[in-house]
């Protein structure tokens, strides 16, 4: 087997493509140059039988997994990093045990086994996982609509017209990605920076490794997703107070303002602490691969927002009639504190009942959570001004450069070695996930209520958009988004209609999220020297897969678990109140059955919030002028004011004690074992996330299967997720509610 494998590797050398590029020739961007080998050895197997179990075994997995813990009090998302380690090893098992000799079918001959198990295999395995996480499985945004009309308006929804919004959705961001490949996949000035990382970690996990200094990566990956198994039994079951470590409620137990502030679910969380590693990765992902730069600037927003901005509109200024509701909720409420029962301005059609909605009253949010929203307003805005002022120019160079000269890199070059990807299979794609989309308007007009013109426009806003956000995202990571934007324009184009403004920012905006998705994963392939025509077949598999999975568990779900989502019905201990989706019928109230003319226009409750769209895009400008007047002060240039409005983002459902845990996590590896202890950062840091992101989804589905659906749950204090039942009590003086003390 040894001399096998000498004589495999042998071959390879002599196989492999080497471009040595002249001086003139390098390169345009250093980064890439420094990280991406200029090398092909186009002999290397891909498609393998290998590559195809492992591959839709991952994203079969991945889809699966993230499904399930998206409905859960604290959801966590695992990355197709997972993946990407754990299937080394089994690849490997495969390669030295699976039988050598050939097969014929129809005609053609193939082996289970063609040799050793080579990084293509290994890529391809991954681009297959991709489609298994939020932006490619879509668990978070088309699942979410599904949720929204199964779950909270109780739509006694068609399960094939549920499919087709799932597939076509995605369906339509790969043909967008098609359509746009060769501007922002092909040109070398399109590099899209958040791809080095995994080419380093395939590189890193290819080497040899040694054996003196340590632990291998992988005996790491091991040992560590073992250790992240048994300890979540802890906070997943036996002890789940410690995803939300409140103290202070336990000092001041009857205190509605001291339980306000130390709540970790229903306050600010000072104090509070989570050691629970779902909570920490639950909205923001894991923090230990963000880079220090963009956790300093989130800690500067996150500090200012929640330990000085909500604190004055709430207790000195009383924005909003704040102290009529909770700090911090994802709920609805009436002018009462109440929470606010949408079924009755609902009509049968779940259009909005004007008469009713008149008599019943205003919608009021928690003062926490339209101060989130009016931070969405700065925050589009801001990245906007923040991306013209520091990357204008840049940007439009390089899209220049890209698109008039079609001079050839390095990349491009050995890319050449391969049959490209028909234009016509892409249009073949788009055209037929339009006409489906159409499809659902038509027979399912009374349940989509987004008529034909309606999805036409979702259409042209995402085409008209999908190529400037991907010129900016391949070339400065700065990722643009357009929900609030497009939910505004459906809002007031359609009021009345919840149902048709989720559909309208699925197609217009989140099928430019998957198409942005693709073409990154399209540049992956680019890098690493994968066929094209083996992308094109295992982006569209694992679409499919990926897409009837993820719909199949959510809908399993939706049916078995009783009162799943339902926060008034649950149990109070129950861990199904999906505070994601929760958000996303949040919206769908504020923005389609209200609608932004009631809540945002002349006379509406929340009309002050609309100038942070102004505010948002000043606020770069005297940062700029600052960098370009002192260029020598460097740290003036790393204030990033979008990056800093994400200290605010995501709450709800996001809790500020996932976001202070995060943030705290993050420091701690990104800085400190970074800075001195660089040699274990490199060597550990992605494989120790992997690790905890795998042993915690593995603990939580088995405590799931073998335990909670079986109701066989603990009832102590241990189990209470967080002591403080005062948190959600409002504290305008005489102001009553069932079950609050009256504030005096």
């Amino acid at each position: 087997m040894a001399s096998n494998n000498k004589t495999q590797d042998a071959n390879n050398t002599q196989n492999k493509v080497n471009e040595e590029p002249s001086p003139d020739d390098r390169y345009p961007v250093e980064e890439v140059a420094l990280v991406v080998p200029e090398t092909d050895d186009p002999s290397l197997p891909v498609m393998t039988f290998r590559a195809w179990f492992l591959g839709l075994t991952s994203c079969t997995l991945l889809i699966f997994l993230n499904t399930f813990f998206t409905y859960r009090t604290q959801p966590l998302t695992i990355s197709s990093i997972l993946m990407q380690i754990g299937v080394l090893p089994v690849g490997k098992f495969m390669a030295s045990t699976l039988p050598k000799r050939e097969f014929k079918v129809l005609g053609r001959s193939f082996s289970l086994n063609p040799g050793p198990f080579n990084m293509k295999e290994h890529v391809i395995i991954t681009i297959f996982a991709n489609c298994g996480v939020s932006y490619g499985g879509g668990d978070a945004y088309s699942i979410g609509a599904i949720t929204v009309m199964k779950g909270f308006y109780k739509q006694s929804l068609n399960f094939l017209c549920a499919l087709l919004i799932v597939l076509t959705t995605q369906i339509l961001g790969y043909g967008w990605a098609g359509m746009l490949r060769k501007y922002l996949v092909d040109p070398a000035e399109m590099w899209w920076p958040s791809n080095l990382a995994q080419v380093s970690l395939f590189r890193a996990l290819h080497e040899k490794d040694s054996r003196s200094k340590g632990l291998t990566r992988m005996q790491f990956f091991l040992v560590f997703m073992a250790a992240s198994f048994v300890y979540y039994i802890l906070p997943g079951y036996l002890f789940p107070i410690l995803t939300f470590f409140s103290w202070v409620c336990w000092v001041w137990p009857q205190s509605i303002t001291a339980q306000q502030i130390g709540s970790g679910y229903h306050g600010l969380g000072v104090g509070t602490f989570t050691l629970d590693w779902a909570g920490i990765s639950a909205y923001h992902g894991s923090p230990l691969v963000t880079p220090f730069f963009s956790i300093l600037n989130v800690a500067v927003g996150f500090i200012m927002f929640i330990y000085i901005i909500v604190p004055l509109c709430y207790w000195k200024f009383n924005t909003f009639d704040a102290r009529k509701f909770p700090i911090f909720s994802n709920k609805l409420f009436t002018s009462t504190g109440h929470v606010y029962d949408t079924t009755k301005i609902l009509t049968p059609q779940y259009d909005l009942n004007i008469a009713a909605y008149e008599s019943y009253g205003k919608l009021y949010l928690s003062p926490l959570f339209a101060l989130s929203i009016g931070s969405g307003f700065a925050r589009i805005t801001a990245t906007m001004t923040h991306v013209a002022l520091f990357h204008g120019s840049d940007i439009l160079r390089r899209s220049k450069s890209a698109m008039k000269d079609v001079k050839l890199d390095v990349h491009a070059r050995l890319m050449k070695n391969y049959k490209d990807v028909p234009h016509w299979w892409f249009l073949i794609l788009l055209v037929s996930s339009i006409g489906f989309s159409l499809l659902t308007s038509f027979v399912w007009k009374e349940d989509v209520q987004l008529p034909w013109w309606g999805m036409l426009f979702a259409f042209g806003l995402a085409w008209a958009v999908t190529l400037p956000i991907g010129v900016i995202l391949a070339t400065t990571n700065q990722r643009l988004g357009y929900d609030i934007i497009a939910e505004f324009i459906i809002g007031y184009v359609l009021p009345g209609k919840p149902i048709a403004n989720l559909l309208f920012k699925i197609y217009g905006r989140i099928s430019t999220v998957h198409a942005l998705s693709f073409l990154s994963d399209l540049k992956l392939g680019h890098y690493m020297k994968i066929p094209p025509r083996c992308m094109f077949t295992a982006q569209l598999a694992g679409t499919v897969i990926s897409g009837t999975v993820n719909l199949s568990v959510a809908w399993w779900m939706l049916g078995s678990i009783e009162n799943i989502c339902d926060v008034e019905a649950l149990h109070p201990d129950s861990p199904w109140t999906c505070p994601k989706y929760r958000v996303t019928f949040d919206a769908s109230v504020i923005w389609g059955l209200i609608g932004p003319r009631r809540l945002f226009g002349p006379g509406g409750m929340y009309r002050n919030l609309v100038w942070l769209f102004l505010v948002g895009a000043i606020l770069p400008v005297p940062v700029w002028g600052l960098s370009k007047i002192f260029p020598e002060k460097k740290w003036i240039a790393l204030i990033n004011i979008p990056v800093i409005s994400y200290g605010f983002a995501g709450m709800p459902p996001a809790t500020p004690t996932n976001i202070a845990s995060w943030l705290v996590t993050g420091t701690i590896f990104n800085y400190f074992v970074f800075r001195y202890r660089k040699r274990w950062w490199q060597k550990y840091n992605y494989v120790l996330s992997a690790a905890l992101d795998a042993g915690t989804a593995f603990m939580g589905v088995l405590l799931f299967f073998a335990l909670q659906n079986e109701n066989h749950n603990l009832k102590w204090w241990g189990t209470k997720l967080d002591h403080c039942p005062l948190a959600t009590c409002p504290t305008e003086p005489g102001f009553s509610v069932k079950g609050c003390p009256v504030f005096r």
